[in-house]
């Protein structure tokens, strides 16, 4: 049965009228709340910003972020339930003050000095603690406002005091806003040091607000708050577990999508808001007595959403703005349906801080869940469709019957699952690239089917999890060799389903692939020809060679080629087999399960047969190459986040670092292949603040990928002086600075005009 079936009258006893009719404590409590949490959630992305040249901009740091601002959450939720428990409103108050004079003793918000660079293994737990160091107090004397405020009201003895939670839904709102005010104003306009101060200004603003606030409080001493009755006032242990569940699944939702969505996008705060944000507009549009969208309708739609959702969890790229859109709308839903049921078990007013208690435990433990404990017992992104058929136990009629009863009519289901997942796991089975047709038919009649039987919950829910089984291990035309996860994102080496190719994804893209067999089916012999970016003949090939023949024709260093080449990024090390006689290759790179993967010939033979003394480094490049003793005559900036550069490898700053590793007639190349963001005019203007020449060249093989292996690519290469890009000089496009776009620098960058213009050209 639904929650909503079994809520208790939340009909309350009208508080006592205040002595002094304290008509300004609604307007104080609301703009307060609305400062606190906007101050709150400014800070996540700008901080999450300042700490990404650190962490080569990887989702995890998002992910680590989240279950760090809910653990630092529930911190101050508690410190709320304690002080209101110890003190009333007044003495609250003084107390509450004096935490926040200390927290302004620590601003304005920077990363903790002296924080060494993160260490090759336990990077969440050195980012959890880079984190409190940094910002733990602001954000625990800001997390605690929203429950003590309402507390205070709901102590207040004014005429709308009954339900303070109307409160909560305001305080969400300012949330709300200021995550779309980030992306939208703040970072487009304001460089990190002005967001910092901007930020301080507000805390001076806040604390002033809580004094107004603890000033009309004292006006209205001796008042009696709302009398709860013994009925009103009990919360069972169930009921804890309840509120514990409802907040669990969707906090870790949130940071599920989130990762699933910015694999294929790029790891910004930009695409990061977006999930937050709308679940946070979810406690606002359910947390009030007449909800903005019914809890009926929420329902009905659920499957609706579901259903396509199920049978295209991979998504299709060539539809990636509508695949986008449909996660988002499924996750919105899913959390409107949790946080619905949720609304209808709040309690009286009296235990309004032990519910936000328990509601925040339950978003440390699904933000836990997603964030800390499935990267390091899945191999893939699996958490997101579990999360998904967690939310579906909370569709009405789940458990009509009881528990035992559930469990019953779910049994085939899970059965069905289980099967599913051990045939995966036992056979490895692979389909065909002939039984897409077949496999895409099974999934439409399966959709067909969980929208008759909608109604039947369970039934539902069971077809929906069959469905994002099938789509979750299956792909056909292709066979799983390897999976392997590492805090930088999902890697895995597929086979095509008719052993000719062997492909590298990060996430559902595609970083590199060798062919296996020719067309008439016999092995590859001998070194293997790059493919997919760096195919011959590619825009890095022809980069490469143009200025491999500029420095021959100086012949400064030596005869023949180069000496030094710095590659940033390994992928499957495809770009190894250019190197040419006695040169000296040195690759750099972030994620260690690359350097696995791709080191070990079994799975990819590039740097074991064409440069097996090449040197392998570990770390962010903008660190580990500064640190190098060498010089080196080309630099190839090829650091994928999935599809997305990270954006602290493109500013000015980074330009000058590598420019200060290059020979004096050496260059640089950009792989700027992106399917969602136009970075050349980016690169064109720092190219121009550091007195460089930008050269464009963009490749468009033929024919289908999966058959050429072949994909195309944009690459900038940087040169100081013409003769120094060699050929490329003279059919590579010169890119002069582009005045629509800012300078990128560490201090700023702005991910939405990229956007924009890949997506409409201006």
């Amino acid at each position: 049965m639904s929650v909503v079936e079994n809520a208790p009258d939340q009909t309350l006893p009208a508080p006592a009228r205040s002595v002094d009719d304290t008509r300004l404590l609604p307007f104080l409590s609301v703009a307060t709340l609305l400062v606190s949490a906007l101050l709150l959630f400014l800070i996540q992305p700008m901080f999450a910003k300042m700490v990404l040249p650190r962490l080569g901009g990887a989702p995890s740091v998002w992910s680590v972020a989240m279950v760090f601002f809910q653990a630092v959450l529930l911190a101050g939720y508690a410190y709320a339930h304690l002080l209101g428990r110890l003190f009333g409103p007044q003495r609250g108050g003084l107390v509450h003050l004096l935490l926040l004079a200390v927290t302004a003793m620590t601003l304005p918000i920077a990363i903790a000095p002296n924080w060494g660079a993160p260490p090759a293994d336990g990077t969440a737990l050195w980012l959890f603690g880079l984190f409190t160091a940094s910002i733990g107090l602001p954000f625990f004397a800001l997390s605690a406002s929203a429950p003590l405020l309402q507390s205070w009201f709901a102590a207040s003895g004014h005429r709308e005091a009954s339900n303070p939670y109307v409160l909560y839904a305001a305080s969400n709102l300012g949330s709300f806003a200021a995550l779309f005010a980030y992306p939208a104003v703040v970072e487009p306009l304001l460089t990190l040091k002005m967001q910092a101060s901007v930020w301080s200004v507000g805390f001076a603003v806040l604390a002033l607000l809580v004094t107004a606030v603890a000033f009309v409080l004292g006006r209205g001493n001796g008042v009696a708050g709302a009398a709860p009755t013994p009925q009103t006032s009990i919360a069972s242990a169930t009921d804890r577990l309840r509120w514990i569940a409802l907040a669990a699944v969707p906090s870790g939702l949130v940071i599920a999508v989130t990762a699933h969505l910015t694999t294929d996008v790029a790891a910004t705060p930009f695409l990061w808001v977006v999930p937050l944000a709308l679940y946070l507009f979810t406690f606002v549009v359910v947390f009030r007595d007449r909800p903005w969208i019914s809890h009926a309708t929420v329902v009905r739609l659920v499957p609706f959403a579901v259903a396509p959702l199920a049978i295209s969890l991979v998504g299709a790229k060539v539809f990636w703005l509508t695949t986008i859109v449909l996660h988002l709308v499924v996750f919105t839903l899913l959390t409107l349906l949790c946080h619905g049921e949720l609304y209808a078990r709040r309690p009286h007013p009296e235990r309004l801080t032990e519910f936000f208690l328990c509601t925040s435990f339950g978003g440390v433990l699904g933000g836990a869940f997603a964030g800390l404990l499935a990267p390091q017992i899945f191999s893939g992104n699996y958490e997101y469709p579990i999360l998904i058929a967690l939310a579906l136990l909370a569709l009405p009629g789940m458990f009509a019957g009881g528990a035992r009863q559930a469990l019953v009519k779910a049994s085939p289901w899970l059965a069905a699952a289980i099967a599913l997942a051990m045939v995966w796991y036992v056979t490895q089975l692979r389909l065909p690239a002939a039984f897409e047709l077949p496999f895409s038919a099974l999934l439409v009649v399966l959709t067909a089917c969980m929208l008759v039987l909608r109604q039947r919950p369970v039934t539902f829910a069971g077809l929906a999890v069959t469905g994002l089984l099938l789509t979750t291990l299956w792909r056909p035309g292709m066979a799983p060799i390897e999976t392997a996860r590492s805090f930088f994102g999902v890697h895995t080496v597929v086979d095509l389903a008719d052993g000719s190719a062997r492909l590298l994804f990060h996430g559902n893209t595609m970083h590199g692939a060798e062919r296996l067999r020719n067309e008439d089916g016999t092995p590859v012999a001998g070194a293997p020809e790059p493919q997919s970016y760096y195919y011959p003949g590619s825009p890095l090939a022809e980069g490469i060679a143009a200025a491999r023949g500029a420095k021959d024709r100086f012949k400064d260093r030596f005869k023949d080629g180069f000496e030094r080449v710095a590659v940033v990024g390994l992928g499957t090390g495809s770009l190894a087999c250019y190197l040419r006689g006695r040169e000296s290759w040195t690759f750099f790179e972030i994620d260690p399960e690359v350097i696995r993967i791709a080191s070990n010939p079994a799975f990819f033979t590039f740097l074991s047969r064409c440069a097996p003394k090449a040197g392998l480094v570990l770390g962010d490049a903008r660190l580990t190459l500064q640190a190098s003793p060498d010089r080196y005559d080309l630099i190839v900036l090829d650091a994928f986040s999935s599809d997305g550069i990270p954006v602290h490898l493109l500013t000015r700053e980074a330009i000058a670092g590598y420019l200060s590793k290059l020979t004096p007639h050496g260059s640089i190349l950009v792989h700027i292949s992106n399917r969602h963001l136009d970075l050349a005019p980016i690169l064109a203007n720092v190219a121009r603040s550091e007195g460089l020449i930008a050269l464009f060249k963009e490749g468009h093989p033929a024919g289908d990928v999966m058959t050429t292996l072949r994909t195309a690519s944009r690459v900038v290469m940087l040169v100081r002086t013409p003769e120094d890009a060699g050929e490329a000089a003279r059919h590579w496009t010169a890119m002069p600075p582009d005045p629509a776009s800012a300078l990128w620098t560490d201090d700023y960058s702005n991910l939405l005009g990229p956007m924009l213009r890949a997506k409409f050209g201006t």
